[in-house]
């Protein structure tokens, strides 16, 4: 009988990393070794397990944990930072070229590396406006997939790029933590009363971090294959991701969901208008947000969400996703109207 894998989950403790986590445990018999800083974050599953061991640190000091990395035969690094540029370096890059150097490749099997879909084209390229207009964060993602393509274990390596992520509740009580774009959707539902007079020329993709889990789980536990993807590198790239939904969708939907009449005409967010509001409110923005707004479609072919694995999304659809954050609706909801 063969003995359990070995997987290794970096940043265990945030919102995809304990989702990942928690999906293996409870649909596998690996062994887990959760690399994270605060382990009184960890909640989605028993620290004190047999089968999960913590490694408790720093990404950017990974000497202590080199003998558990070694004996990974998977990998699964979520662990990312942002905000200050040095450290976005050191961890979203210096760090990530470490972790590799420190594995065994007689015994590493996968590495399933978690970047970001803003950094990709529609046909899953670099865009370049990311390594010319990007902030630190988007930078210092474009140039370690750059360095990934390279690597000796490139083959080894299949590239998730998530889209925008939805995950935990808006309520207290959840032990799973919360995305950052969940914990937003209280301040969207209070701006639903001006946003519903508003049209806008854009389109995007989502993902909630359970079905992030679903995906990462299933390349985890089945043997491991070089890129098959036309057109890409040697390293395999993912976008996770449900299909694309319209901004003016979006706002529907919120409505219908939250039974608030919406008007059949807005006023309609042009270039310039936006530029004009920005000016006038004095808004700051970066290049990289003024690149966004010219974009306006982030959306990319193909997406993988679990479905392209013969899978079955948690949260296909975003009412799915407002009812798993708990955003209270009124009532029955009303026929769902053809999207703009």
């Amino acid at each position: 009988m063969s003995r359990p894998a070995r997987i290794l989950i970096t940043g265990a403790s945030g919102c995809v990393g304990q989702a990942i986590a928690e999906r293996l445990y409870n649909t596998s018999d690996a062994q887990l070794l959760l690399l994270l800083r605060d382990p009184s974050k960890l909640r989605t599953v028993p620290a004190d397990d047999p089968r999960i061991t913590l490694l408790v640190g720093d990404l950017r000091q990974l000497g202590p944990h080199a003998g558990a990395i070694a004996s990974a035969q998977r990998i699964i690094h979520t662990a990312t930072a942002w905000g200050d540029p040095e450290r976005a370096h050191q961890v979203n890059v210096v760090a990530v070229k470490e972790m590799l150097r420190l594995t065994d490749p007689a015994v590493l099997e996968q590495v399933i590396y978690f970047s970001t879909a803003s950094i990709l084209d529609r046909r899953l390229q670099l865009l370049p406006e990311a390594e010319a207009y990007g902030t630190e964060y988007i930078r210092t993602k474009a140039e370690c997939l750059r360095q990934l393509e390279r690597h000796p274990l490139a083959e080894r390596i299949v590239a998730v790029f998530p889209t925008l992520v939805f995950g935990g509740r808006v309520t207290p009580g959840d032990p799973h933590p919360t995305s950052y774009l969940t914990a937003g959707l209280g301040e969207a539902v209070r701006w639903l009363w001006l946003a519903k007079w508003l049209r806008a020329d854009a389109s995007f993709h989502f993902i909630h971090a359970a079905d992030i889990a679903i995906v990462c789980a299933h390349l985890a536990t089945h043997p491991h294959q070089p890129n098959p993807e036309a057109g890409q590198g040697a390293v395999r790239r993912l976008v996770l991701g449900q299909p694309p939904i319209t901004v003016n969708d979006t706002v529907a939907r919120l409505c219908r969901w939250r039974r608030s009449w919406r008007p059949p005409f807005g006023i309609d967010l042009r270039g310039w208008l936006i530029e004009g509001l920005i000016k006038l409110l004095r808004i700051e923005v970066n290049a990289w947000d003024r690149f966004s707004i010219r974009q306006r479609h982030f959306v990319h072919d193909p997406i993988s969400p679990p479905e392209r694995f013969g899978l079955v999304s948690v949260a296909p659809t975003l009412e799915a996703v407002l009812e798993s954050a708990g955003v209270p609706h009124r009532g029955p909801l009303p026929p769902l109207e053809p999207p703009s």
